[in-house]
């Protein structure tokens, strides 16, 4: 089919009005002016669906969720120091069975769904329900298994083989698989050893790192509440080295493979080494602010050639709204990264929250952008104003899509749109 906007925004080129997208199968075929597709391609012979006043964009890719806790939004009170929101929380899942991981975990992607997301980089902490939520949704799943190694004392090499068994024993399924030792205040040196030789078999990594003050005066000063916390519970031999980036350095997580999370408190030259390994950062505005963090070095990130990415963390991390009910939504983090950052150009961040999440999954020209090969992810928003307003538009848009495709196949439609467009919804 081709499907034919008012505005069409690929992401590799600046907004185009009167656009076009030409779908043959999962992939694009072609993306671009209207005028030029019907005259250079001879689509005449294909479907063709004027959507109208709308903005066709590629989907989102979220660099970073946890799906499973999307129903303790607001069940968490804002906390004085990191470590006690990480003890509430563990309170808190101690509380939950298996159904409640389980509905929780599906109303997240379902919510990523239905505001544009086609492609997720998700933390799974719950291997129980892995096969069963993986295959209930069409969202372009990368799974990334959470690893600790400090409640069960066990070797990282066996952690690691337990979680590549369990990861390969899982049915296929649009996306990807990948290793997450938790953090480096949560594993031990082994763990992340084993995990950076995973990485150079092809497995892709991530890990929340430096994402607080309380973790980064552990690591560099062995203070702080988090020092005084697990001094009981872990060896501590691992601290006052040097920052919680550089303790992923001395033991080879660093590298192209390697997808870090918050990466907020950074010393000295750790954004330089970040960049020189070609690890990617993902940046996730709202918990950022939920946490009242320090400024995200954003600048200094961008200066050195960090892929900085978007991801929505969890609800469990959100300020919560009077007016609104939290959900999963890259828009909200456009929305929140530009609050922090305005001096950031909207295209900028629009390519944050697709081509670099892409990038860092090993899908650069594949997700992220509508481009000739490139899948046909994609969604669409209502927007009628001038071409000038097309970026702060899809920036700053606020409700659920009018209807996001994955592969070729609409998987979510508004109700004005289903009569029109769901004999192709699945």
């Amino acid at each position: 089919m081709v499907l034919r906007s008012r505005y069409l925004v690929t992401v590799t080129a600046p907004p185009i009005e009167d656009g076009a997208v030409w779908i043959s199968g999962h992939r694009v075929r072609a993306a671009g002016a209207w005028t030029d597709l019907k005259d250079s391609l001879q689509v005449a012979h294909e479907p063709v669906v004027d959507l109208g006043n709308v903005i066709v964009f590629p989907g989102w890719v979220n660099a970073h969720c946890h799906l499973d806790y999307t129903d303790m939004a607001g069940q968490l009170l804002r906390p004085r120091a990191f470590p006690d929101w990480i003890k509430a929380i563990l309170t808190a899942k101690s509380s939950w069975g298996v159904e409640e991981f389980k509905t929780s975990w599906l109303k997240g992607a379902q919510q990523l769904l239905q505001s544009g997301t086609t492609t997720v980089a998700n933390i799974e902490s719950m291997p129980e329900i892995l096969a069963e939520v993986r295959s209930k949704t069409p969202l372009r799943l990368f799974s990334f298994l959470e690893m600790t190694g400090v409640r069960n004392q066990l070797p990282g090499k066996e952690i690691v083989n337990k979680a590549i068994a369990l990861l390969e024993s899982l049915p296929a399924t649009r996306g990807g698989l990948g290793l997450s030792p938790h953090a480096p205040y949560s594993t031990y040196p082994d763990l992340l050893a084993e995990c950076a030789a995973a990485a150079k078999q092809g497995w892709l990594l991530t890990t929340h790192v430096a994402e607080s003050q309380a973790e980064f005066d552990m690591y560099m000063y062995r203070r702080g509440p988090m020092f005084d916390w697990l001094e009981s519970q872990r060896s501590m031999k691992d601290c006052g080295l040097g920052s919680p980036i550089g303790h992923l350095a001395r033991h080879g997580l660093l590298s192209p493979n390697l997808l870090a999370v918050h990466a907020n408190y950074a010393w000295n030259d750790d954004v330089r080494l970040l960049a020189s390994q070609g690890v990617s950062v993902a940046h996730c505005p709202r918990s950022h602010s939920y946490f009242r963090h320090r400024c995200f070095p954003m600048d200094e990130m961008l200066n050195f050639g960090v892929n900085v990415c978007l991801g929505t963390d969890s609800l469990a991390s959100v300020t919560l709204q009077r007016d609104s009910p939290p959900s999963l939504s890259m828009s909200a983090e456009l929305r929140d990264l530009h609050l922090a950052h305005p001096s950031l150009r909207y295209r900028q961040s629009i390519r944050m929250a697709s081509q670099n999440g892409a990038r860092a999954l090993g899908l650069k020209g594949v997700v992220g952008e509508l481009s000739p090969g490139s899948l046909a992810d994609l969604a669409f928003i209502p927007f009628s104003g001038p071409l000038t307003g097309v970026e702060p538009a899809l920036v700053g848009y606020s409700q659920p899509v009018e209807g996001t495709m994955i592969g070729g196949a609409w998987e979510w439609l508004a109700a004005p749109w289903k009569d029109r467009l769901g004999h192709e919804q699945r």
